[in-house]
């Protein structure tokens, strides 16, 4: 019989409640107790809503970011928080955001937060594990423990989920440069503890996850995994190595023979590994197929899954399992919060919950027969068929604009040294220009004057007036700080992606469809389910009018299109690539108002470029192309004197830097604070042609940067970056910040740029 499980849930709740559980802690407006209430309430939820599976995952829930979690199950703490011996939820804080909860003043100091990137291809955030060659491992099980404790409490078979150790070490960083698969042996020691203690517990299978294997992997990496499960197979538990997001490929074979009880492949992304693997896997062993995407919302062709799965289950029988194709961290909750979305679109959806009833659809269909299940599949054909037709989908113009694209329009007139000094005689800056990424805090009265526009309390016109007087105030408080190009704060925009969603033919929005990026962050990702267009201008009335409360250059916003898509459910009746080059003429036709309303300096983000790439290097050159092409096809239609800058957050840039390069923006800002300017490292091989602002504020943390620390990161910034063509500015958006925060760390940011200027 066919088992049936889940690789992961969503843990925010399906109204967030986790982030209004976890922020009010950190400002010390609840109590410990009342946090882990809070979890162990969404925890309970959570496991009633996979009531149906046959083994639900237990430990995918985390307060933050389940690397962080592993970290603190291994013992593996960095130096700077180890000498805290206090509550261990603080110290976990600590290392999340800089601070605890005993340490939400902006006054009290605080300790630098983990290193956050992208795990793997996602738009989720973790905290990077740090290594050095003194690294010791220390188990401790207790988060785990009390969570399977709590499941069995509530009558679930709890599969406990855990990060393997070789994607935990490779996604690792190694702070003093030593190898870090030197470090395996004492982490296997201490994952062999972790397994026999949950098997002294009564657990019979542990799912590890080790999506490692779906990328690239060299000769000493190979060679870690067979290593580490040949020490782990003594355990006494069931491991399920669970692999997702990409193919398999070259590792089918390490993967199939690793010495463990069963394997989860995605069969979404990797649908050609399955026939070969099933040939060269061990007869014993379990093979769970990810036949559900769990990355997106559309809802799956049960009929043409049952098509392929049906003879796979003649053939594994009992050895068959199936599941999502990765962890449901990734989609919304529940599609039946969502009332006002609009009804056609809402029928071609299927979030979290929805996807486990898939599921069991398929698997009752494996058990009984299609029979049993004739009605579900003739629903799910009916609105698959619906949405293939639906007029609302294609959009003959857009195509034609696409078809006509030509190279000419991805270039500028004139190469970058002309057009800077063309910018240089126009703004007139200081050397170490200063400014901001773009948004400034969403106060409590933004946010009232905006649920009360929606709710029709607030006409068009007061909800105008109040957005005004907020960008007015972001106005007043730059000049007073003396930033050099000032930004309009964005108090109109409830996300950098949706707002521009909304106003773009093609787009549909949830109310409820939150997903989460990091910590309490969560983004509500719009539905990009049909051709792209821009029936109006969409920011160059807010702009003009910031513009006309100052005499400084007032940088026009906009989200690019590669970053757009990336954050977007996108639709998966056509290559992404043409997606984007939609939205890359619908940013075209904007920067192109802009500019006619007199914006000199127009930014573009791209904060998604490299979370875009493909995990195997043998596909980056593909996708590095049209995405490259996108930017310069939305950008580089402006005058020589129109200085475009772009942004991009949390990532490895290093090894693309090329690419970047080719973009030609006159200015590129990217994140540098959290790993101390180390993502400039590509610049000491790579002559960067543009200017470049590092990011000297780590906006992801309630922290104050000092004048002093901005200084000594952008003298490192300078060794490598010619000064001319350095800026100084924040790592990103302020929007999360309070202005308690943000005031004085730019002040401390403006000080620190008038001092370089002195001294240069």
């Amino acid at each position: 019989m066919t088992i049936v499980h889940n690789l992961g849930f969503p843990r925010i709740g399906a109204s967030r409640e986790l982030k209004f559980a976890l922020e009010p802690y950190w400002k010390g407006e609840t109590s410990r107790a009342d946090l882990l209430k809070s979890g162990a309430a969404l925890r309970r939820r959570h496991w009633q809503l996979q009531a149906g599976l046959d083994l639900a995952p237990v430990g995918d829930f985390s307060f933050y970011d389940h690397v962080l979690d592993m970290s603190f199950t291994v013992g593996n703490l960095p130096e700077r928080v180890q000498d805290f011996h206090g509550d261990p939820l603080d110290n976990y804080f600590r290392v999340a955001r800089g601070r605890s909860a005993q340490e939400h003043h902006a006054c009290c100091g605080g300790v630098a937060a983990g290193e956050m990137t992208k795990w793997f291809d996602t738009n989720y955030h973790y905290i990077v594990p740090e290594f050095t060659n003194a690294t010791t491992f220390r188990l401790d099980a207790s988060r785990l423990l009390e969570q399977v404790a709590e499941a069995r409490q509530q009558g679930v078979n709890a599969k406990p989920v855990i990060v393997g150790p070789v994607t935990y070490l490779a996604l690792g960083k190694a702070k003093d440069g030593s190898n870090k698969l030197d470090l395996l042996d004492g982490l296997l020691a201490v994952y062999a503890q972790l397994l026999d203690t949950l098997a002294a517990h009564g657990v019979e299978w542990v799912q590890v996850d080790e999506p490692l294997l779906v990328t690239e992997l060299d000769a000493d990496w190979q060679y870690a995994f067979n290593y580490a499960y040949h020490q782990l197979k003594v355990c006494r538990v069931k491991l399920l190595v669970a692999t997702y997001f990409g193919q398999l490929e070259e590792n089918k074979y390490l993967a199939a023979n690793l010495p463990v009880a069963g394997l989860h492949v995605d069969a979404v992304a990797g649908p050609d590994d399955v026939r070969p693997l099933i040939n060269v896997l061990p007869p014993h062993k379990v093979l769970s197929l990810g036949v559900i995407n769990g990355r997106n919302i559309w809802k799956t062709d049960l009929t043409a899954v049952l098509d392929w799965l049906e003879p796979l289950a003649q053939q594994l029988g009992n050895r068959l399992w199936i599941a999502p194709s990765c962890s449901l961290l990734h989609v919304p909750v529940d599609l039946n919060s969502e009332q006002a979305l609009d009804a056609e679109i809402r029928s071609w959806l299927a979030f979290a919950v929805q996807k486990l009833d898939e599921l069991q659809v398929l698997a009752k269909a494996l058990r009984e027969g299609r029979a049993a299940v004739a009605a579900e599949l003739a629903d799910n054909l009916a609105a698959l068929a619906a949405r293939r037709a639906s007029p609302r989908v294609h959009n003959p113009a857009v195509r034609q604009a696409v078809a006509q694209l030509h190279a000419d329009m991805g270039r500028r007139n004139s190469p970058y040294a002309q057009r800077a000094a063309e910018q240089a005689a126009l703004l007139q800056l200081p050397l170490y220009p200063t400014t901001t990424i773009g948004s400034f805090p969403q106060t409590a009265e933004i946010r009232h004057a905006r649920s009360a526009f929606k709710a029709g309390t607030l006409d068009a016109a007061g909800y105008q007036a109040a957005m005004r007087e907020e960008i007015a105030r972001s106005v007043r408080e730059q000049e007073a700080l003396g930033l050099d190009v000032l930004v309009h704060g964005e108090a109109e925009r409830n996300d950098m992606v949706e707002y521009f969603g909304e106003q773009l033919e093609g787009y549909a929005f949830s109310q409820f469809g939150w997903v989460q990026s990091y910590g309490s962050r969560c983004v509500k990702p719009p539905i990009l389910f049909g051709d792209i267009s821009r029936p109006r201008a969409m920011t160059v009335e807010w702009t003009r009018y910031a513009q006309s409360l100052t005499g400084k250059p007032m940088k026009g916003m906009l989200t690019g299109p590669v970053t757009i898509l990336n954050w977007s459910f996108v639709r998966d009746d056509q290559p992404r690539s043409v997606s984007c080059r939609q939205l890359a003429l619908a940013i075209r036709q904007e920067v192109l108002d802009l500019e006619q309303a007199g914006v000199r300096v127009i930014q573009i983000d791209e904060a998604a470029l490299r979370e875009g790439l493909p995990l195997r290097k043998a596909q980056w050159q593909h996708y590095l192309d049209w995405a490259v092409e996108a930017f310069r096809i939305a950008a580089n239609g402006v005058q020589d004197r129109t200085q475009i800058h772009t942004h991009m957050c949390y990532s490895e840039f290093n090894d693309i830097i090329a690419s970047i390069a080719a973009m030609d923006a006159d200015v590129i800002t990217i994140e540098t604070s959290r790993s101390d300017m180390e993502l400039l490292d590509a610049f000491d091989h790579f002559k960067y042609p543009n200017e470049i602002g590092p990011g000297v504020y780590d906006i992801h943390t309630p922290n104050i940067p000092s004048r002093e620390h901005i200084v000594q990161l952008m003298k490192k910034a300078a060794e490598r970056i010619p000064v001319a063509r350095l800026w100084v500015n924040p790592d990103c958006g302020l929007k999360t910040r309070q202005w308690h925060e943000v005031v004085p760390a730019l002040a401390n940011m403006v000080a620190a740029a008038r001092e370089l200027r002195l001294a240069a």
